[in-house]
């Protein structure tokens, strides 16, 4: 599920692999690895595909289908 909605949200914003991999630092080649599911995200790559598609981990994760963001708690960035 993963896979399939961080490809989703690249494709809502009508970006390619390239432009996604510049954005997280790494190649296409392993971007696309990503969206494939043949090798696991990086916690910290996670985190940033949530903050730049402005939801969260858990919806990336497939443990909601609330695409809106969690409010932050004061204090935190």
């Amino acid at each position: 599920m993963i896979y399939e909605r961080i490809r989703n949200l690249r494709e809502d914003k009508d970006m390619t692999q390239t432009e996604m991999a510049e954005i997280l630092s790494c190649s296409q080649r392993i971007y696309s690895n990503y969206e494939r599911g043949e090798v696991g995200i990086p916690i910290e790559l996670l985190i940033t595909l949530a903050q730049f598609h402005s939801t969260s981990v858990d919806y990336l994760l497939g443990l909601t289908d609330e695409k809106a963001p969690y409010p932050r708690r004061k204090g935190r960035t």
